[in-house]
């Protein structure tokens, strides 16, 4: 019994089951709340799955809802759950590679992959001083913005700055302002801080490691004391395309589709336009900040919104979503089936079968719970299907966009969203370890026959 719950897929959702607990605990103490009043169990619950597993969604306003000690409870489940996401993913890659016989090493390693064999606790202190940074670097611009452009007294621009710098790095759309960013739509400081920190935590921790040991391998070749290859991996390749091409999709979308909206990007000037289409279109990478209202947006606008966000960012990082990398290579496999190429290859590199199943499973379960999940939220609502599926997509995904039904939700359709946010975020982590670690070869093949496919 003890040994079956050692399994990856099954102690990573104990884990975070376990962390959620804790959370809901203490955001139902009376200090946590600001009319001191207990919290509601259901009210606890789904804040603590929101902030756990990074997303955002919230039934109460976090800024007058919670207070100092609610926020910072809500602060440390984010930081916990972001950087044990992190860890969970990355560590799924030591696993795996840990697997492979001598000559999958060795491939390992000449494709300069950023997660190695060896020293774990090297990877974690990478993990750690990477977030740290990142969050340090954050807090500090937005601290010292919200202090002498908005006049925050400093104990409270720190504050905002530090909440925020942890929210977006980790991907977590949780805000002290009631309107998230919209009151700062036109201010590039503090709304491209924000972007910057969300795609460089949904981006992926492998990559953001790879990135700057190449950079510290381009500083010696520069400076002539090393002569070591500038190599990429395929992963990190992928990850990099499809993240730009996502952003730029993203960014076109907003301007085109809302350019003309009264109620979101109307109003403003070109530049602020363009500005606040490029950070509305970067949210959707599971971010989860509105600088518009997600409630105004075009019927077009949402659908591509439900579109990006169920993609999502990269793996072995704070982004939900089935991840760039799954959707590039489900788009590949389509593509070499209809050039009928005999095998799927990327960047010069052929992909295993089981690697396509694995993206294959992965799309698929996300669609099926999805689809439950909005099915199960119009039978207890009266709301649309636009908004329902809106909901529910931002919640799979781990995002914390909404079009403001949340806090109107009933109580089972409530369940219902913890419940997507919980797969969403730790089911997907579960599902690769288990889809990754059972691989085994079968030492016979079954007779073929073709079914007919049309």
């Amino acid at each position: 019994m003890i040994r079956s719950l050692q399994h990856p897929a099954r102690l990573v959702p104990l884990a975070f089951l376990a962390l959620i607990l804790a959370g809901t605990g203490l955001l139902m103490l009376p200090v946590a709340t600001e009319d001191g009043r207990a919290a509601p169990v259901l009210t606890a619950l789904f804040t603590a799955v929101s902030a756990v597993s990074v997303t955002g969604l919230v039934v109460v306003d976090t800024g007058t809802y919670w207070s100092g000690f609610g926020e910072a409870v809500v602060t440390a489940l984010i930081q916990i759950g972001g950087f044990g996401i992190i860890m969970a993913g990355t560590l799924l890659g030591v696993l795996v590679l840990g697997r492979l016989r001598l000559r999958g090493r060795l491939l390992a390693q000449s494709e300069n992959s950023s997660v190695r064999l060896g020293d774990v606790r090297t990877l974690v202190g990478q993990i750690a001083l990477l977030t740290v940074v990142v969050e340090a670097a954050t807090a500090v611009v937005l601290a010292f913005r919200f202090r002498i452009h908005y006049g925050y007294g400093a104990a409270d621009a720190v504050w905002h700055g530090v909440f925020h710098s942890v929210a977006s790095f980790n991907n977590a759309g949780f805000g002290l302002e009631a309107d998230s960013l919209m009151g700062f739509v036109t201010d590039p400081v503090v709304t491209l801080t924000v972007s910057a920190a969300v795609i460089i935590g949904g981006i992926g921790f492998p990559v953001m490691v790879e990135a700057l040991r190449n950079a510290r391998r381009a500083a010696r070749r520069g400076s002539g004391r090393g002569h070591a290859r500038i190599a990429w991996s395929l992963h990190t390749r992928i990850t990099a395309v499809m993240t730009g091409v996502l952003l730029a999709v993203g960014f076109a979308g907003y301007a085109v589709l809302e350019w003309r909206n009264p109620a979101t990007l109307g109003p403003l000037g070109a530049g602020d336009k363009l500005l606040a289409a490029f950070v509305a279109g970067t949210q959707p990478r599971t971010a989860g900040f509105n600088n518009l209202d997600v409630s105004a947006l075009t019927p077009e606008t949402l659908l591509l919104t439900d579109a990006l966000m169920f993609i999502g960012g990269g793996p072995a990082g704070t982004a939900g979503g089935i991840k760039v990398t799954t959707f590039a290579l489900l788009a590949v496999v389509i593509w070499s089936e209809i050039r009928g190429e005999p095998d799927v290859a990327v960047f010069g590199r052929a992909i295993p079968a089981e690697t396509q199943r694995q993206a294959l499973t992965v799309a698929l379960l996300g669609v099926a719970a999805v689809a439950m999940g909005t099915a199960v939220i119009m039978v207890d609502t009266g709301f649309g299907l636009d908004r329902v599926l809106f909901e529910a997509v931002s919640a799979f995904a781990t995002v914390g966009l909404s079009t403001g039904i949340t806090p109107d939700l009933p109580p089972a359709s409530q369940i219902a969203v913890i419940i997507l946010m919980f797969i969403g975020r730790v089911g997907t982590v579960a599902v690769a370890a288990a889809l990754a670690l059972r691989t085994r070869r079968r030492l016979y093949t079954f007779p073929e026959e073709r079914p007919l496919v049309s």
